[in-house]
């Protein structure tokens, strides 16, 4: 029996489900982290040697009888990345057909199940992505922090931060946000914000992580915290309906994705009603199916060519 496996290779870990020609899951597993950006050849080259040799004993006739395999990963569009990858896979012993995309690809082709329409996907950083019936895709946003990605947990929790270095100096009116900051970090001064800030070993997730901050804000009617919340929405509404606009997607479905848009009802409510504005016969809808299988629907478009 032919089998396939799709890859959803993440900065934390990578999620791998194996299927059957006929889609039925057959095996699913976590392995290391795939995220090629930032990690260095080795351990790539680990994580893909245990994701082989788990396919290999979970394959009724081994990594042999895996005709099919899909990856989506960000920056997987590097040529030096999908040569680390594709060399990793050979020498794991797959031999199939090997389709290597981005992980908003099989992140669209999983929350569609392979169908027309698009997504919007609000983690760390932001980006929507869509393809109509005729097979045109599109892409909005995704182009990294420093210049982009509104409506993430990244711009919310730097959004955060201004308004309490901005309310400490006077521009703008208190904010609750300042003492849940300070509590959150166990600091007890500006000075200390600042070196929290600009601290050389600082990421951007450090600063994504006190997105919830926010939220919490908002329950005390806090309004520096809820105009974050009010202008991040309509950021993260404008990538989408960016999407949908070019690919004529008005009446199809939109479905959200990333931990901003999931763990936050507030948020995910302001989103819907600015993306109603601008596209009112848009369905936001729950992901049908998780990423790695998208990527197993991708494998099986490529198997039977």
């Amino acid at each position: 029996m032919k089998m396939v496996a799709g890859l959803d290779g993440g900065g934390t870990k990578t999620t791998v489900t194996l299927a059957d020609e006929s889609g039925v899951v057959r095996h699913l597993f976590s392995a290391g982290p795939l995220n090629v950006n930032g990690q260095d050849a080795e351990s790539v080259h680990r994580t893909v040697a245990d994701i082989c040799a788990e396919i290999d004993g979970a394959s009724p006739g081994g990594i042999g009888e895996c005709a099919a395999l899909c990856v989506g990963a960000a920056g997987i569009s590097n040529p030096a990345v999908s040569g680390l990858l594709t060399a990793g896979l050979r020498a794991g012993g797959f031999a199939g057909e090997l389709v290597l995309v981005g992980d908003h690809v099989t992140a669209l082709s999983g929350a569609l199940e392979g169908g027309p329409g698009a997504i919007v996907i609000a983690g760390t950083g932001s980006i929507a992505y869509g393809r109509n019936g005729s097979g045109q895709t599109h892409r909005a946003g995704g182009f990294g922090h420093l210049i982009d990605d509104g409506g993430s947990g990244y711009s919310l929790g730097r959004d955060l931060l201004a308004a309490v270095v901005r309310s400490s100096d006077g521009r703008e009116e208190p904010t609750v946000m300042a003492d849940l900051v300070y509590r959150e970090l166990d600091i007890s001064s500006m000075p200390e914000l600042i070196g929290f800030v600009y601290d050389k070993s600082r990421g951007k997730k450090e600063i994504a992580a006190l997105a919830p901050l926010v939220f919490q804000a908002c329950e005390s009617g806090d309004l520096a915290a809820l105009r974050i919340v009010r202008d991040n929405a309509d950021a993260l509404a404008a990538t989408a309906s960016a999407v949908v606009s070019r690919l004529a997607l008005q009446s199809g479905e939109l479905a959200l994705l990333g931990s901003v848009l999931t763990m936050s009802q507030r948020m995910r409510d302001a989103f819907q009603e600015r993306m109603s504005w601008r596209e009112p016969l848009v369905r936001c809808i729950e992901p049908k199916r998780d990423t790695s299988y998208g990527a197993v629907l991708l494998a099986l478009k490529a198997l039977r060519g």
